[in-house]
């Protein structure tokens, strides 16, 4: 438990934005995913490219959702975890 009134010390925590996508090819399509979106220009029905699986493949998905300035402590994922998309595409 981390509270200030239980005697630990609550830490200063990093802030990002997360980007929630759909893969839109590949044999997991129509698979919802969060990464960690590095860019501001990301939006709502933006097609990017993101790693997906153990073998980090580039993947096409389509961003559902963008929250920003998020918390670490309250990531959708464990930071260590996630990924970034990798780009924007045209």
């Amino acid at each position: 438990m981390i509270h200030s009134l239980s005697g630990g010390e609550l830490k200063l925590s990093s802030r990002y934005d997360f980007a929630k996508v759909t893969l839109v090819e590949g044999s997991e399509k129509g698979r919802a995913c969060w990464y960690i979106c590095p860019y501001q220009n990301i939006g709502q029905n933006d097609v990017v490219l993101v790693p997906f699986g153990l073998e980090n493949t580039p993947t096409k998905a389509v961003v559902l959702r963008v929250d920003k300035n998020v918390s670490e402590q309250t990531s959708p994922l464990p930071i260590k975890r996630m990924k970034k998309i990798l780009k924007k595409l045209d």
